[in-house]
């Protein structure tokens, strides 16, 4: 049975940030791997209006705003939420901020954000085929959808080391244990989310598997093994149709 992740992250959130210590001037979607200012998914965020999924304390988002975007972050944390906008506070930036599920759009009109994007926040949502098909609408068409997720490979690597199934092809969601909060993860293959962004009417221009980036000091989340294998996988995809 999947975990309350909303409650998991209320209580992991001091822990997380402490040891994360993500930047606010620039998007990240891994450790030790290249930024949005490196890769450049989401072009040019000036005057466009961006969506931050699954935002946590919304050092993405106060990025995009720093960069001269409207930003909209979504977190299913309250506790996440709140420290988001205590961060915006202190940065002196604007971003509006929202607490619920990454598929509850309700509050955004059709075709009405510029790009959207999501930093391992969709390894932790069980429909995630839901979340893309609600994004997709409020995306203008053309517009990106930029995100990252843990590498396939990564997730089989670390299971067989946790003792868990070697099998690429095992969808069993996974729960991780921090200390005594539990999260759900929920693996998936390449072809699941390729195929769950096709029928969703997007068009996959972009699948990263990024090295980690040389001779720079590496965070608290630095395994040796990164060095040959892809902890993270970065994919855009474009909204096709109406």
């Amino acid at each position: 049975m999947p975990t309350d992740q909303a409650a998991s992250w209320d209580r992991l959130s001091a822990e997380y940030q402490e040891a994360a210590q993500l930047p606010t001037d620039v998007a990240v979607y891994g450790p030790d791997i290249p930024t949005e200012a490196d890769l450049r998914l989401l072009g040019d965020v000036k005057g466009k209006r961006i969506l931050d999924l699954g935002c946590g304390a919304a050092q993405a988002a106060i990025s995009f705003a720093k960069a001269g975007a409207t930003a909209i972050g979504v977190d299913f944390s309250a506790e996440q939420l709140a420290r988001g906008r205590a961060l915006c506070e202190r940065e002196e930036v604007r971003v509006e901020l929202r607490q619920g599920d990454l598929a509850d759009l309700a509050f955004l009109r059709a075709d009405s954000i510029d790009g959207a994007f999501a930093a391992n926040a969709f390894d932790y949502v069980e429909d995630l085929s839901r979340v893309f098909r609600q994004v997709h609408r409020v995306l203008k068409v053309g517009a990106p959808l930029a995100f990252s997720v843990m590498h396939p490979f990564w997730a089989i690597s670390a299971g067989m080391r946790a003792g868990r199934s070697p099998s690429y092809f095992d969808r069993s969601p996974v729960v991780e244990h921090h200390g005594g909060t539990e999260l759900t993860v929920f693996p998936r293959t390449f072809s699941d989310l390729y195929t769950a962004l096709m029928r969703a009417s997007y068009r996959v221009d972009a699948f990263i598997e990024p090295e980690p980036v040389p001779h720079a000091p590496r965070s608290l989340a630095w395994d040796p093994a990164m060095a040959s294998m892809p902890l993270t996988l970065v994919v855009r995809a474009r909204k096709e149709g109406s």
